[in-house]
């Protein structure tokens, strides 16, 4: 009896002790590991002690701790107000809009690149297709207004020069989505890329081989060794990209915004700069944030789970 329970208490302390000499052995990994943990710890769950001012009339003066509880009454406030189905409907018409075009782009490319073989070509595509990713944002609107003034803009005056009547692109709500998100394809697309070429460095050259002796042509090729081989990947960044669909930015849009086009640019990130920044709503303004991280957990979640059931890929 005393032998069982001298066992059972040996056994934790074993495991501890075997712990803490594979610690021990691979500090230097742990110690390149410190400073990424640190990041995160101190900018991303650190500040998430402010999360309770959504559910606060939060006074600055009074301070976090000292504001009065109010529950649910800025989420009630949100989804009662007139404008919340219009922020919905831009934020996501806008979300899968982009991803309708900019998910599928980089792996085309990816593909056709692999299938090039003069080297000195495929270079200099590859660097003319990722170098707008390096273009800031400001000077990508700056290049939009510029490019596509009514007064000035070459696109404008091209159409014009072609005998049709070039559409108002900066005012027009119609043409807000479209100039935005494909400004931002061709912004990303070159650089989306890198990914999936990482992938196919791992398809196996003997499969290409037996599928050549085979008598199988380059499209079928690609087809069937190339794509199935880069499908896990592209299965994580679907799952990635689901999870951030209502995370559209607002730097650029606040940047290309006018009165005209509000009606189809406004998003929840803007209002939440307005509400926010510009009208001191703080506790408003990260309550409408926060429902919005909600939303895109819960989709992280399903789209996770509808992946787990129908493949063998998912990211837990």
């Amino acid at each position: 009896m005393k032998a069982s329970k001298a066992s059972a208490t040996a056994l934790p302390n074993l495991k501890k002790n075997s712990r803490r000499a594979q610690i021990l052995g691979n500090w230097e990994l742990y110690l390149f590991m410190l400073p990424a943990v640190l990041y995160f710890l101190i900018f991303h769950y650190a500040p998430m002690y402010g999360i309770q001012i959504a559910f606060k009339n939060f006074v600055p003066s009074k301070g976090i701790l000292g504001s009065p509880w109010v529950g649910f009454d800025h989420f009630e406030r949100f989804f009662n107000s007139y404008y919340f189905w219009d922020l919905i409907w831009n934020t996501f018409s806008i979300s899968f809009y982009e991803l309708a075009l900019g998910f599928p782009l980089p792996i085309i490319l990816a593909l056709a690149f692999n299938e090039v073989r003069n080297g000195k070509f495929k270079k200099t595509v590859q660097t003319v297709t990722y170098a707008p990713h390096f273009i800031s944002i400001v000077v990508m609107a700056g290049m939009i207004i510029t490019f596509l003034s009514p007064s000035s803009g070459i696109i404008i005056m091209l159409i014009n020069a072609l005998g049709f009547e070039a559409p108002q692109f900066l005012t027009d709500p119609a043409w807000f989505k479209t100039m935005y998100v494909l400004s931002g394809v061709w912004q990303s697309t070159g650089w989306g890329t890198i990914i999936y070429l990482a992938a196919l460095s791992g398809v196996d050259p003997q499969q290409h081989e037996a599928a050549i002796m085979d008598g199988a042509s380059r499209f079928k090729r690609m087809l069937h060794i190339n794509l199935p081989t880069i499908l896990p990947t592209i299965t994580i960044m679907l799952i990635l990209n689901m999870g951030n669909i209502l995370g559209v930015g607002y730097e650029k849009i606040l940047l290309l915004q006018n009165s005209l086009n509000l009606e189809s640019s406004d998003v929840i990130s803007t209002y939440v700069y307005r509400a926010g920044l510009v009208d001191a709503q703080y506790s408003f303004s990260t309550a409408v944030g926060l429902f919005n991280s909600v939303i895109n957990v819960i989709l992280l979640v399903a789209v996770n789970w509808i992946a787990r059931r129908t493949s063998e890929n998912s990211l837990w």
